[in-house]
């Protein structure tokens, strides 16, 4: 069934940017499918499109073409109000700024998606997601008190907590040392493997997209290619594999 096994569908997307009399076309009929399980890095250029292409996903910046089927329902068709109810619902955020309200502790800040949805926290499926992430210990400290490895992996929780079709990654590394940033990837790639979590992750950091199952590449609006990942592959390989790409 296309509603199990394909969360994610983009297809033919368009977004034109204006400034004053100036159009700039930021995405140039660009189509994805993201399967169950599924973990794609996209990689490009400052300005090629990638956080913009995750806006219009996530319904946050409405595109001008083209359709973004999430669990095979055509979001770019929704109005404002659906558009809400179905990142609260299906969509998991995890950015670079980590998105963290500084007066809630950890446990109210991962489960603030679901307390704006009017739903109560499941407390095992709490516990279990917070002991594999190793912040158990962490559910009554505020995030100041909290490293940013720490914060961004109450960022990974408070996606997961509603169990979403797909993790939307906009450069979660950005914030992070390089420690912590394998560590990181290391978690959404368990995530990925043993539970079938769909997760697209933007990234300029070939060392972090090699924790990805695919690579693709947006330059100038458009995908241009795709690289997989294989064991053998390293950073430096796919560093070049992306460079020649994008030259």
């Amino acid at each position: 069934m296309n509603k199990a096994h394909t969360p994610l569908q983009v297809e033919q997307l368009l977004k034109t940017f204006s400034a004053g009399e100036t159009k700039v076309q930021v995405l140039k009929s660009v189509s994805l499918t993201a399967e169950e399980g599924d973990f794609i890095a996209i990689m490009g250029p400052s300005g090629s499109g990638k956080s913009t292409l995750l806006h219009c996903i996530a319904g946050l910046t409405p595109c001008d073409g083209g359709r973004i089927l999430l669990d095979g329902e055509n979001i770019s068709a929704c109005d404002d109000q659906q558009k809400t109810a179905l990142r609260r619902q299906k969509i998991g955020f995890v950015f670079q700024a980590f998105n963290l309200l500084p007066n809630l502790n950890v446990q109210d800040n991962i489960c603030l998606p679901l307390y704006a949805d009017g739903k109560k926290p499941d407390q095992k499926c709490l516990r279990s997601i917070v002991e594999r992430l190793g912040i158990a210990d962490k559910l009554q400290r505020r995030p100041a008190s909290l490293s940013g490895g720490e914060q961004q992996r109450v960022a990974i929780a408070r996606a997961l907590m509603i169990s979403p079709s797909v993790i939307l990654a906009d450069e979660p590394t950005g914030s992070l040392d390089s420690m912590a940033s394998q560590e990181l990837c290391q978690q959404l790639q368990q995530f990925s493997e043993q539970d079938g979590k769909t997760i697209l992750m933007v990234t300029h950091e070939p060392a972090v997209a090699l924790w990805a199952k695919r690579v693709l590449v947006l330059l100038d609006g458009k995908i241009t290619g795709e690289i997989p990942i294989t064991p053998a592959l390293k950073a430096l390989e796919l560093a070049g594999k992306y460079s020649r790409m994008v030259c």
